[in-house]
């Protein structure tokens, strides 16, 4: 006998979760259950995780999910286990191992190594990859017995640091740029060292300005009630703190809403983020204390020049923030 699934009533929620993303989960199906505990009506997230790996996996709910594509770009770093002496056909302990080699290092060794990769480097994207050719993602050709030919690219490791983790292991503490494979590092530190190498272990310690300290499992979401859910988010205008903040008054604020542009006293910007009075439904100013995240701009001669902006109902149905003092 079939019992019926219960249908969730969703509502609408806008922040961002950041989540510690377990083992074995895809961040999509991560995603999937973060947004079904919170009741969400629409959701994404800013990068995916492989299944193996743990970490910092930011969710964006609502209005965020506006924003989602600027925090693709943001740094992350990375803490690894590599396995010296096997290489795998995945770069990780998924594959079938293809090689093994004898293991000696020393601690010149890896000074070196470490040398060697930090700084600009020029990556060959693994097969097993989410990368398309034709269309078709590269680990479905791979999945095939098909090698496919892949172009380098350029990816710069911030830092690096790298130490013994037993005879046959290395640790790995890696800040990297947008696009860098840590499963081909880790892969390339082996062939530096001259015996080869896969991970064993990853996890995302953090992405831009948010780091583990601040993420919140599922296991926790599911102990907590619905209050306690939404009291995880953070304002959707978190994904934008690095910008440049500009306050608007009313007229202004409503005026830019619309995608007009706004002349004032402000120095050439490549990145702003807008606040104002939060506007009504009728598309009047609420004369609620507070300040609303209105959208993001950037300013040039003068000219602040609208970029993604929120919809009145979004930031209407936003917490405000507290004046700035």
């Amino acid at each position: 006998m079939n019992v019926p699934r219960t249908r969730v009533q969703r509502r609408p929620v806008h922040g961002v979760l950041l989540l510690d993303k377990p083992l074995g989960l895809s961040s999509n199906q991560a995603l999937q259950k973060a947004k079904w505990l919170l009741r969400a009506e629409k959701a994404g997230h800013t990068g995916t995780l492989d299944p193996l790996a743990s970490g910092v996996l930011p969710l964006c709910f609502g209005a965020a999910t506006k924003f989602s594509q600027l925090h693709l770009d943001a740094d992350k770093t990375y803490v690894a286990v590599a396995r010296l002496g096997a290489k795998t056909s995945t770069g990780d302990a998924e594959g079938e191992v293809i090689e093994h080699r004898p293991v000696a290092f020393s601690a010149s060794d890896l000074e070196r190594v470490q040398a060697q990769f930090t700084g600009p480097i020029r990556q060959l994207p693994p097969m097993y990859s989410a990368l398309k050719k034709d269309g078709k993602a590269l680990y479905a050709y791979a999945r095939e017995g098909i090698e496919v030919e892949r172009a380098t690219r350029d990816v710069v490791v911030r830092s690096l640091m790298l130490t013994p983790a037993g005879a046959d292991a290395i640790r790995i503490r890696a800040t990297v740029s947008k696009g860098t494979y840590i499963r081909t590092l880790g892969e390339d530190i082996g062939e530096a060292l001259g015996c080869g190498a896969h991970l064993i272990a990853l996890r995302r310690v953090s992405t831009g300005p948010f780091d583990e300290s601040r993420c919140v499992t599922l296991a926790d979401l599911e102990a907590m009630d619905e209050d306690e859910r939404l009291a995880q988010l953070l304002p959707t205008e978190s994904l934008v703190a690095d910008h440049l903040r500009v306050m608007l008054g009313a007229e202004d604020a409503g005026r830019f809403l619309s995608g007009l542009r706004r002349r004032g006293d402000w120095a050439d910007a490549p990145a702003v983020a807008v606040f104002g009075p939060a506007p009504t439904a009728r598309g009047a100013q609420s004369e609620t204390p507070g300040e609303a995240f209105l959208g993001t701009a950037h300013i040039q001669g003068g000219e602040l020049i609208p970029g993604r902006l929120l919809n009145p109902i979004e930031i209407q149905q936003t917490p405000l923030t507290e004046p700035t003092p």
